[in-house]
């Protein structure tokens, strides 16, 4: 066995390839329980991601272990193909070449992009040893796909979910495109904290004497062109705060904070008022010709501001459905663009400005400013910061921006409850998932599924002259069956009649002439229909999923849209189990991303192999985020050299001794080596358990602490007399071999779901002789504890002497070596003296031949005293040093050419027809 993982495991990838090992595993265990963890899709918009790779190994290394347990575990990767990330790129690039392309013209650009990722995102995974059904991969831009995303879409539509509203929805301005809240983003900010007050011209039904304002705060000054209204809380008190003869109203928890940071020295508070009975007061929009009526409102809180909501209906939610309370106007002066627009409304100084915060600045929110000074409505302005939502795309803040959308009614039917009873019969690990996708699910508005853009599937609606819509499940259904054939493009190249050609249309709308829709569907529907476009379609594979496997962030993405599908289309959750892992995050805590210039995956195996990456992702807890430094891959690599040079030795050892014919039989072998199969039985039972739970983490301690410890550091160590020294045929050496044949054989089955390459490497050495074999290692079944057969009293009289060793005959040992008395402990003798009825004596008197062996020393003497704890001291051995076996010995005898050796070697010797 040879290292340099980067050169050499690719050929052990073509001999998987040409031998047809995945096809091998899946006959092998074609009649065996079946497991389906089913592929979350990546984009197809770049190489793969550290991330990505993280989340593929740890899927690879599962269904590796349940094949070896003989689950038929069929795996087909997916890839998501539509969508923003997609066009955004090939939009941008094209822009940069000066071209204009048509939506078909474009689709196909988009088409072909994603279809050169799959090659090279294809080829990345195989690099990490991950085994697939690659020739039956799915793709959510195939036809028959496509139609099952309608089909699905059919079922949305056929039970009445699916309306059109002018509704607040996030949008991305450079994107120009509605976007989902799994496609939001949320970071640091900074922006404009402001003070505006609101002239109540009359004072109407409150007695006060001069000017009367009501004061909001805000830190979105760009929305005040769109403010229709002032929300206060109906059960909390409004003070009023006097201050230069003019009286303000606020919340009376925050009217210190208010006069503080307006800075009103000598202020006084004065009158306080019930907020239900501020209701219609008439207050003046502070720089438009209209009033902003005081209205009331549940989610008004204390927690900053003045306890008074600027409310602009078309630019939040709640202020949305207080404008419905209200009949207010869903009013949003702004365009696919983020400028104002002339509507005769909006200050010509702000027509055509732009909402889009830049570098920092938003030439909205500076004109927005200019007024307010100038018409001296701006009572304060401060730097704020806060967490604030940002397209996940271009980075940049969105808006809230009503506009006309197709949305899902998440309510209708008790579609949510139904989503929440199932999201409780699914077992979520790590447990904290069920809260967080609960949360998710409880708070989340209804979808918002329309998207502006040319790249997806189409939203597949009609509209007559009047702009009355045809969304009809049969017409749906009707499309699908032509979409499978020729796949969406047929929307963007034939007109409404061609779509609709044989196609029975609602009395309403025969004869009418039609015209087709130009949104498409939101991409999570894509991805949340795979279960449906893949277990259901597919013979291999069976619905729900045992397993999803996806970021902790999924809980708001993938995990979601799929269990929303499922239990609409089908009345039930597509998984019954769901496992999520944190984030990939630097050594300062923040996230890796490609964006920052993060090294791909590619990257990390092109310097270190992949089974070093696998190691890796196997050493972390990743129910965490998981902290990437090349300093980690260089720890997991000393890990790494530990386990392959352990295989290495065991082979060494191993060779020219046939199991069939020299194996010794379970009651002849010796101590050390019954202790050895205990041990190997107990680290087998913790690592099942642990890959029984995907605790990777837990699994890569044990096979460390096994390696390192169980075998190198005691016995390996211990065997090393008896198998450099000891004739072949002497019973001591083949008892060991005996037992390092069984521990090899499930160590490297034991590291195989992790170290594919590696494990597979020593097996077909094992079995073959030659690098590469036939019958690879991940054929073999998973060792069980009872492989291994031992005398219990036996071992656990061993480990009761190892750990003597270790507590008390060590410490002498070090002192001598200290003192330089001694360099090895070959060289040195130990004396032990304990009462004669004292268990620990007994004990080693039962082992006395086996203790030099045991404490690798040359000498080892028990000696009874008449009372005191047992006593144990060092010193250096007596007699003559063997130059063959560097164990001292009372005196040397003559080996012919060998020289002087001692008793033991010169037998060995002459077994081996030396001398």
């Amino acid at each position: 066995m040879r290292g340099n993982l980067v050169k050499r495991e690719p050929s052990r990838l073509d001999h998987w390839r040409k031998m047809g090992l995945y096809e091998k595993i899946q006959e092998q265990n074609a009649n065996g329980p079946s497991f389906i963890l089913h592929d979350g899709p990546p984009f197809t918009n770049g190489d793969v991601h550290i991330g990505t790779a993280l989340n593929k190994i740890l899927k690879d290394s599962i269904l590796r272990y349940k094949s070896m347990q003989g689950f038929r575990s069929p795996y087909v990767p997916g890839w998501d193909c539509h969508g923003l990330p997609i066009e955004f790129k090939v939009t941008k690039e094209l822009r940069e070449k000066g071209k204009d392309l048509s939506p078909a013209e474009l689709r196909k650009a988009c088409a072909d992009f994603s279809a050169s990722f799959i090659e090279t995102q294809r080829g990345q995974f195989k690099r990490l040893g991950v085994l697939a059904d690659w020739d039956e991969e799915y793709k959510t831009m195939k036809p028959e796909y496509e139609a099952t995303i309608l089909r699905t879409f059919a079922s949305f539509v056929e039970q009445g979910l699916v309306y059109r509203s002018k509704k607040p929805v996030y949008w991305s301005i450079p994107c120009e495109t509605a976007l989902a809240e799994a496609e939001v983003e949320y970071h640091d900010h900074v922006s404009p904290s402001i003070w505006v007050r609101f002239e109540i011209p009359g004072h109407q039904f409150l007695h006060v004497d001069g000017p009367l304002y009501i004061v909001i705060w805000t830190t979105t000054p760009w929305t005040l062109p769109a403010n229709l209204a002032v929300a206060v809380h109906p059960d909390l008190e409004y003070v009023e705060v006097k201050h230069n003869g003019a009286t303000y109203l606020v919340v009376a928890q925050l009217a210190e904070n208010f006069i503080e940071n307006c800075e009103l020295e000598g202020a006084t508070q004065g009158e306080k008022h019930l907020g239900r009975k501020l209701e219609s007061l008439q207050a003046n929009h502070p720089f438009i010709d209209r009033k902003s009526p005081v209205v009331l409102a549940d989610y008004v809180t204390t927690e900053s501001g003045t306890g008074c909501v600027h409310t602009a209906p078309g630019h939040g939610l709640e202020d949305y459905l207080t404008g419905l309370k209200y009949d207010l106007e869903i009013y949003c002066p702004l365009d696919d663009k983020g400028c104002y627009v002339d509507d005769g409304q909006v200050p010509a100084e702000l027509v055509g400005v732009t909402v889009l915060e830049t570098k920092g600045k938003c030439p909205a929110n500076i004109e927005v400013l200019k007024i307010l000074e100038e018409k001296q409505a701006l009572m304060k302005c401060k730097r704020y910061e806060h967490s604030y939502p940002h397209c996940w795309r271009s980075k940049t803040p969105v808006i809230f921006r009503a506009m006309d959308q197709w949305f899902v009614s998440l309510d209708a039917h008790h579609m949510r409850d139904k989503v929440l009873q199932q999201i409780d019969e699914v077992k979520w690990s790590p447990e904290a998932g069920i809260k967080r996708i609960r949360g998710a699910v409880e708070t989340r508005p209804d979808w918002c599924i329309s998207r502006q853009r040319s790249w997806g599937v189409p939203i597949p609606v009609f509209y007559d002259e009047d702009k009355n819509p045809l969304l009809d499940q049969k017409v749906i259904c009707a499309l699908a069956d032509k979409v499978a054939e020729q796949g969406t493009n047929i929307w963007f190249e034939q007109s409404a009649a061609e779509l609709l050609d044989g196609i029975d249309l609602p009395a309403d709308f025969a004869g009418k002439e039609l015209t087709k829709g130009g949104d498409t569907l939101d991409v999570w529907i894509d991805s949340g229909c795979s279960h449906r476009a893949v277990l259901q379609q597919s013979e291999k594979l069976s619905w729900p999923a045992d397993l999803y496997l996806e970021g902790s962030d999924q809980h708001r993405g993938w995990f979601q849209s799929s269990i929303w599908t499922g239990v609409i289309a089908d009345g039930k959750a597509p998984y019954k189990s769901v496992v999520t892992h944190g984030f990939i995050v630097d050594e300062k805590g923040e996230k890796i991303s490609k964006s920052k210039g993060a090294m791909s995956s590619d990257g990390w195996v092109k310097k270190f192999g992949a089974d070093i990456m696998r190691l890796w992702v196997a050493s972390q807890d990743y129910r965490g985020d998981i902290r990437l430094s090349e300093n980690h891959f260089k720890l997991v690599s000393n890990v790494y050299r530990g386990v392959r040079n352990t295989l290495m030795y065991q082979l060494g050892n191993l060779a020219g001794f046939n199991y069939e014919t020299d194996a010794v039989k379970p009651a002849d072998l010796t101590p050390i080596d019954q202790w050895a199969l205990m041990q190997t039985a107990g680290f087998v039972e913790r690592v099942t358990a642990a890959m029984e739970t995907y605790e990777f983490h837990k699994a890569y301690q044990e096979i460390d602490r096994f390696v390192g410890v169980t075998l190198s550091r005691f016995y390996h160590a211990i065997l090393k007399d008896r198998l450099y020294t000891f004739a072949p045929t002497w019973t001591e050496r083949a008892s060991s071999q005996t037992a390092i044949y069984q521990i090899f054989r499930a160590l490297a089955r034991v590291i195989a779901p992790v170290l594919t390459f590696t494990s597979d490497e020593a097996w077909s050495f094992h079995v073959s002789g030659e690098e590469l074999a036939d019958d690879s290692i991940h054929l073999q079944p998973w060792p069980k504890a009872s492989d291994f057969q031992f005398d219990a009293q036996v071992a656990a009289d061993i480990d009761a002497i190892i750990n003597f060793r270790e507590e008390k005959v060590n410490l002498p040992l070090e002192k001598l070596r200290e003192d330089k008395v001694i360099g090895a402990n070959l060289e040195a003798k130990v004396s032990i003296s304990a009462m004669e009825e004292d268990a620990l004596l007994k004990l080693l008197k039962q082992y006395e031949t086996e203790l030099p062996e045991l404490f690798i020393v040359s000498q080892v003497t028990l000696d009874t005293k008449a009372e005191g704890e047992p006593e144990v001291t060092a010193a250096h051995a007596d007699g003559e040093r063997c130059p063959r076996s560097w164990r001292w010995v009372p005196e040397l005898v003559s080996a012919g050419d060998f020289g002087n050796v001692s008793p033991r070697d010169r037998d060995a010797l002459k077994a081996l027809n030396l001398i």
